[in-house]
């Protein structure tokens, strides 16, 4: 019986790619069955740094949805909802930014790095700023014991912990609980664009989506970024920091014929076409079903919106409840009407 609740999320600011499944989806797929799973949309989120672009979230939250059921998320196991659609989370988020300091905030490694990537510098929209407070919300307002996440998001999780810890030694009760984190396996780290840049982005032009068309994937394949020292197909070639091996790792399931062409690369006589040709085999594999249950789905798009409706009626009944109690402890609990 599943008794643990699992929390996790994306904000829809476009497509995924193959980065999130890898990183993320796969293992999401398989924790259905362990865990009683919420799996939040945060579009409430994604507005704090696209406000004057509200149609952007609007169109990509119903792309990262059909994402989600096409990789497998199953939402008869799970429940997919929207977090503009859970106005409890708000409230929340008001109560907590009570007992977080300003410089806390601005403390936390995750949002520094954010607020560096984006320039923001003094135009710095406050609802970017106070997002840890918000993401503290979304946790405890489903009681989520486990949350996955990435060792860059560990900040983001110690700031809702000693959110929990705070509120539940101002008001003398354990309302809230402290989360605990899930760390993906060792060696999915997050896989760089296929430019060989660190990051994979929809705004630098070199992701591989879970929606692309066969002839994409196979032109983006052949386009990335290997050794650049490798002119010839003789040459010894370096796998270091070389973006087709660094996916072959990611996805490759015969290791033993990996590591033979990874040996035959090194020590030159295997060129880099021949390379990105299976890594292409491989992918065009990984990708083909997912992307006729992503067809399926767009066909049926009643039924996705149907599935999140479902989910953020689940999803709201469960952080009312929270909210309720948190309430009850700060004693604002009011069941009174006022008259004029």
């Amino acid at each position: 019986m599943k008794k643990e609740i699992l929390l996790t999320g994306d904000r829809p600011t476009g497509k995924l790619h193959i980065g999130h499944y890898i990183g993320s989806l796969k293992n999401r797929v398989k924790l259905q069955d362990q865990y009683n799973s919420f799996i939040m949309i945060a579009d409430q989120q994604a507005l704090t740094d696209n406000a004057k672009n509200p149609e952007k979230i609007r169109s990509n939250l119903t792309e990262v949805a059909l994402d989600y059921l096409s990789v497998g998320i199953d939402p008869s196991k799970v429940n997919i909802f929207v977090q503009s659609q859970i106005p409890e989370l708000n409230e929340l988020t008001m109560h907590y930014l009570n007992i977080v300091t300003l410089s806390r905030l601005k403390r936390n490694p995750t949002v520094k790095n954010e607020i560096k990537e984006k320039n923001f510098n003094e135009s710095l929209p406050t609802g970017f700023l106070i997002y840890p407070v918000s993401q503290a919300a979304d946790i405890t307002a489903f009681k989520a014991t486990v949350v996955p996440v990435g060792e860059d998001q560990l900040p983001m999780i110690e700031q809702t912990r000693e959110i929990v810890r705070s509120f539940n030694s101002i008001y003398k009760r354990e309302v809230l609980f402290e989360p605990n984190v899930l760390l993906p396996e060792k060696g999915l780290g997050r896989l760089p664009g296929i430019d060989g840049k660190a990051k994979m982005s929809k705004s630098l032009g070199n992701a591989i989506y879970l929606s692309d068309s066969s002839d994409t994937i196979k032109q983006k394949v052949m386009s990335m970024y290997t050794d650049p020292n490798h002119i010839r197909v003789e040459d010894p070639g370096n796998v270091e920091n070389n973006t087709v091996f660094t996916y072959l790792d990611a996805f490759c399931l015969d290791k033993l014929q990996l590591e033979e062409m990874r040996e035959h690369y090194k020590n030159g006589g295997l060129g880099d076409v021949k390379v990105k040709r299976y890594l292409n085999d491989i992918l065009q594999a990984e990708l083909e079903p997912i992307r006729n249950k992503r067809n399926y789905y767009e066909k049926h798009m009643d039924f996705v919106y149907e599935v999140l409706k479902t989910g953020s009626i689940n999803a709201r009944s469960l952080a009312a409840e929270t909210l309720s109690e948190v309430r009850e402890a700060i004693g604002i609990n009011f069941f009174f009407k006022l008259n004029r």
